[in-house]
């Protein structure tokens, strides 16, 4: 396999407007969810067979200040450079794209032990139609990018994400975290020798989402 694609997830540049969420939706034919108010800015609640990518919402105060944060997180798989989920494929339910390293559950993935996928998954992404049993999660546009396109997501956002060969996309996160360091000295690119999609995050991973860090 060549070094594939990568996607940047800047979340120190990232200001919450959804239009990634409403992307991945539009462009994969995603239905909408019925949701309530929670209470916080982020909705829906959690993946599921309709929603692969999600603006996750965290807010608190800063260690030894009264100061609060707000901080969000436009979660998605991250397309593991060997991917642990894969250990629930028997029959090549569960592929990876030689192009683009794009991790892709076919329709096949009813046959599989969903909850071993799922919880092979050190990021908690996979979910399963309950009515199909067809186990789902984003795919990384791939589709797009073998037409030349960019991921639906990152053609939405002009701010936090940016998508290239992987090569390249590891130096501009490194080039980033370096500059971030200045003012924000716990920033660093998470998991980014493992991942294809990398986030970039100011602060203690944990504080973002419980399943922000392998």
């Amino acid at each position: 396999m060549s070094d594939g694609k990568s996607i940047l997830v800047d979340t120190s540049r990232c200001t919450g407007c959804r239009g990634c969420q409403v992307a991945c939706k539009q462009w994969n034919g995603l239905a909408a969810e019925q949701t309530t108010q929670r209470g916080t800015y982020q909705n829906p609640p959690d993946f599921s067979h309709q929603t692969y990518k999600l603006v996750r919402f965290a807010e608190g105060k800063r260690e030894g200040s009264r100061e609060p944060y707000w901080y969000f997180f436009s979660d998605m798989c991250r397309h593991c450079v060997n991917p642990p989920c894969m250990v629930a494929s028997e029959n090549n339910e569960i592929v990876q794209d030689e192009e683009t390293g794009a991790v892709i559950y076919t329709e096949a993935t009813k046959n599989i032990d969903f909850e071993m996928a799922r919880g092979s998954c050190p990021y908690n992404v996979p979910r399963q139609n309950p009515e199909t049993k067809v186990v789902s999660k984003c795919t990384m546009c791939f589709d797009r990018i073998k037409s030349g396109m960019k991921p639906a997501c990152v053609l939405a956002c002009p701010t936090a994400l940016d998508f290239g060969e992987r090569e390249d996309i590891l130096k501009l996160a490194e080039e980033r975290v370096a500059e971030l360091k200045k003012v924000y000295p716990k920033a660093k690119a998470i998991d980014a020798e493992d991942v294809r999609v990398i986030f970039i995050v100011t602060d203690d991973p944990k504080k973002y989402h419980e399943f922000a860090e392998a």
